[in-house]
């Protein structure tokens, strides 16, 4: 039957806790300490409409999967759903959104940006904050997220001249699928966070350019959702995977994207415990702030009665990543997880997540067909080495590897001349993950498109200067790492 709105706030507790979801009524009580990111955030519209705050962060089929039919209670009746809908439509707007709506205005026309962090800073202007928190934070002090990038000011180039450039390939293949330039899309999750149409948006701008996207399995539009966002269905995707901690769910989430024609498998093993992402994490009180509903202003005195028996556990130390990864298997190992990723499909394996020599040899050994060197942006262990400097090390160390098996890497990318020097150390490709979401989230599918044109502009003059006609043209001794430092004038 359908349920009046009346009806429905009486389940406000965590006794009977209902919710509205796109005027649809269901039953979340026994889901609350299931729920990945705590009872709390659930609690907060217990009884009321939480389509606003549901939709940015779980597909559309979220319910469906973690929710028993039982659960699923019904409509609104037409006059409950008016009335949401008056709500929605005379909510006073927050501070932060006056601030994004402003900043929209005035960005800059697309054709204006002229490199990734003209998109960057124009990303961080008009996104939400709850957003740009979750994208920009990296673990602890953000040290290892800073070295990415740094890192690659350490390696200076060795240019060959009199070569003929004036036609410079940069194609190449990734596992086979061709691909107009060394550069793949990162699996990053909750793209809807920045835009609307989110994932749908990465998935279209990279059939227009012709690179690879690999799908987060915490991405915010369903698999099948962004399978059927490809213009054209022979359109490459590959998927990430979180190896659940239960291993009948892990099963049915591979199943489901071999069954939806996803095209490889990148098992991610560098995040099984939540990084520290004080950013993600201070986000809510940030907001908070803004509206001055924190109570007292910063430097303020105060004195609250039972504050030395205030509990951790009464604030959210998991942030919005943290929930996304908290029941993703803590216990793989070398010999079991590769064999029963193998034993349940025939895709080709990537490992995601690879921080040092020792272990791209381990994934040699393991038969896999590739991996991608990544500290996750910065994102889990801070002081973990930089990508691009465990690239070089494997080079210098094990150049055995590059032949067993497909080796790309992640991190720090910002410039043509950096996915240069990483295909001069061996890699077959560079993925981006930031880059693409903050493009997406300013200027939807066409900052996708615009920010693959910045780089292919960049690759191949940056081949051009150093001689290369083709990839397979830059080596290893194009590049040599320096630990001196020009002082600034």
């Amino acid at each position: 039957m359908p349920w009046t709105l009346q009806q429905v706030a009486k389940h406000n507790t965590p006794s009977s806790c209902w919710v509205i979801i796109n005027n649809k009524v269901y039953d979340v009580t026994d889901f609350l300490t299931e729920h990945p990111g705590g009872s709390s955030i659930i609690l907060k519209y217990a009884g009321r409409d939480a389509t606003a705050a549901y939709e940015p962060i779980h597909p559309p089929d979220a319910l469906d999967k973690n929710l028993s039919k039982d659960k699923h209670l019904g409509e609104l009746d037409t006059a409950a759903a008016k009335e949401v809908a008056r709500e929605a439509e005379s909510r006073e707007k927050t501070q932060d959104e006056i601030r994004v709506e402003q900043a929209q205005r005035q960005k800059p026309a697309l054709n204006r940006l002229l490199n990734l962090q003209d998109v960057e800073d124009v990303a961080r202007k008009v996104l939400p904050y709850k957003a740009m928190a979750y994208y920009s934070s990296a673990s602890d002090d953000e040290i290892s997220h800073n070295q990415n990038i740094i890192a690659f000011s350490r390696l200076f180039f060795h240019p060959r001249v009199l070569r003929p450039v004036s036609v410079c390939n940069a194609s190449t293949t990734l596992l086979s699928t061709p691909t107009s330039i060394p550069i793949f899309i990162s699996p990053a999750a909750l793209a809807r966070l920045g835009h609307p149409l989110g994932e749908a948006n990465l998935t279209r701008g990279a059939y227009r350019t012709n690179i690879i996207q690999i799908v987060s399995s915490n991405a915010s539009l369903s698999y099948e959702a962004i399978a059927d966002a490809r213009p054209d269905p022979n359109q490459v995707l590959w998927f990430q995977l979180y190896k659940n901690k239960d291993i009948m769910k892990a099963e049915a989430r591979v199943k489901e994207v071999v069954k939806l024609g996803y095209k490889a498998i990148c098992l991610t093993v560098d995040a099984i415990v939540p990084g520290n992402r004080e950013k993600d994490i201070r986000a809510p009180w940030v907001l908070d702030n803004m509206e001055n509903l924190g109570g007292a202003k910063w430097g303020d005195v105060v004195r609250q009665p039972g504050d030395a028996e205030v509990e951790e556990k009464e604030i959210n130390i998991m942030g919005t990543a943290g929930a996304l990864i908290s029941n993703d298997d803590r216990d793989m190992t070398w010999s079991e997880t590769i064999l029963w990723l193998r034993s349940i499909t025939k895709l080709p394996i990537v490992i995601k997540g690879i921080q040092c020599v020792a272990d791209a040899v381990l994934a040699a050994e393991s038969g896999v067909d590739g991996i991608i060197i990544s500290n996750h942006g910065g994102r889990q262990l801070e002081y973990s080495l930089p990508s691009i400097e465990v690239l070089y090390r494997l080079q210098k160390e094990r150049p055995d590897v590059f032949d067993q098996l497909e080796v790309y890497m992640d991190g720090g990318v910002r410039r043509g001349t950096d996915v240069l020097k990483a295909i001069c150390l061996g890699a077959k490709a560079v993925g981006l993950g930031r880059p693409f979401l903050y493009a997406q989230s300013a200027y939807g599918e066409a900052g996708v498109v615009r920010l693959v044109r910045i780089l292919e502009r960049e690759i191949i003059s940056g081949m051009q200067m150093l001689g290369a006609q083709s990839l397979k043209d830059l080596v290893p001794e194009m590049v040599e790492r320096v630990d001196w430092y020009s002082a600034k004038l």
